[in-house]
């Protein structure tokens, strides 16, 4: 195989290879506005679900929930999310975006649109959706959960709660 050819056989080298780019990329963009990409996807997931609990969202994120409480104190430290009382239990908080935290999801829309668009700007709409299509087939398959980086399982443990190796880690 010659070094032109080196993609065309190995689209897994090719999707960590992006991936690794894409998210450095990422946050590079996302330190002008002093977040890291865990903190603008738990505010991006609390605009998508409105007041879920912090158990709740610790499972949806499938983050060690110890990790979770540190990044949402520092959230609530710049006033962009606040914990109240939950609706249903009391000895539960509803995590909630603030009016800031609004605001600030605003820019990050913008950083990640310019970072799509630059990212992506060697295809055309058509190809776009055809590659979205197609990474939303093979992350359904690896049985990821949409909208969900799995990035946030490796977050302040290198193990999962029940003592195993993150799922991206185990052998099949």
């Amino acid at each position: 195989m010659n070094h032109s050819e080196m993609g065309l056989k190995q689209p897994a080298f090719l999707l960590a290879q992006l991936g690794a780019h894409s998210a450095a990329q990422f946050t590079e963009g996302l330190g002008v506005l002093e977040l890291t990409p865990a903190d603008a996807g738990i505010l991006r997931l609390l605009r998508v679900e409105a007041g879920p609990s912090q158990q709740e969202l610790a499972t949806k994120l499938q983050i060690h929930p110890s990790r979770l409480v540190a990044i949402l104190d520092n959230l609530e430290k710049r006033g962009l999310v606040e914990r109240r009382a939950h609706a249903h239990d009391r000895r539960l908080y509803s995590i909630q975006l603030t009016k800031n935290g609004d605001e600030i999801l605003e820019k990050i829309g913008k950083v990640a649109r310019e970072h799509q668009d630059a990212l992506l700007s060697a295809l055309g709409k058509e190809e776009r959706d055809a590659l979205a299509v197609l990474l939303l087939k093979v992350a359904d398959q690896q049985g990821l959960v949409r909208g969900v980086h799995p990035g946030y399982q490796q977050l302040g443990s290198s193990k999962q709660s029940d003592g195993r190796p993150p799922r991206q880690m185990r052998r099949r």
